[in-house]
């Protein structure tokens, strides 16, 4: 046989390995990283739910999924192991202490310009707390302009089959 007639056959199993490879790689990470489950900490498993770990044993895990909860599920139904602070957001909406987040830009650049004078029909208007005209009409005003747009129809002689504006 030619060496160019095993070529292909050749790479077709390299290709084989390298994807099996990176399979078993990826499993032995998720084995190590259910391994190292402690009670306390939070998890996610496979099918959505979130809930802290109470006991870990050799193929099981029981869970606190809520006040009087407990939930025992095989060790291969975690599918992550998560920090406290991300099981903390997720679960309790409780987000991390912004005291190291000091530098970051504000959302508006209303503390970037503070004074202590205020100058300006904004700051006027921002001042005041009156209704701000924004264009729009009230129901009041708008059954008033009805009222005046049918009083003017009235006012006008109706036209006839034959009649038209054009001269």
């Amino acid at each position: 046989m030619n060496a160019y007639t095993l070529l292909p056959f050749i790479v077709l199993i390299a290709a084989m390995f390298l994807m099996t490879r990176s399979a078993k790689k990826k499993q032995q990470q998720a084995a190590q990283m259910r391994n190292e489950m402690q009670p306390g900490s939070g998890v996610r498993t496979i099918g959505g739910m979130y809930a802290t770990v109470k006991e870990v044993n050799e193929d099981t895990v029981l869970l606190d999924a809520g006040p009087g909860v407990d939930l025992l599920f095989a060790k291969n139904a975690i599918g992550a192991v998560l920090t406290d602070d991300e099981y903390n957001r997720i679960v309790h909406g409780i987000e991390h202490d912004l005291k190291s987040d000091a530098g970051l830009v504000p959302d508006d650049a209303s503390s970037l310009t503070e004074t202590d004078e205020t100058d300006g029909p904004a700051a006027a208007a921002a001042a005041s707390d009156d209704k701000i005209d924004l264009g729009k009409k009230d129901a009041a005003e708008d059954a008033d302009a009805a009222g005046a747009a049918d009083a003017k129809a009235e006012d006008e002689p109706k036209k006839t089959d034959g009649d038209s504006d054009a001269k």
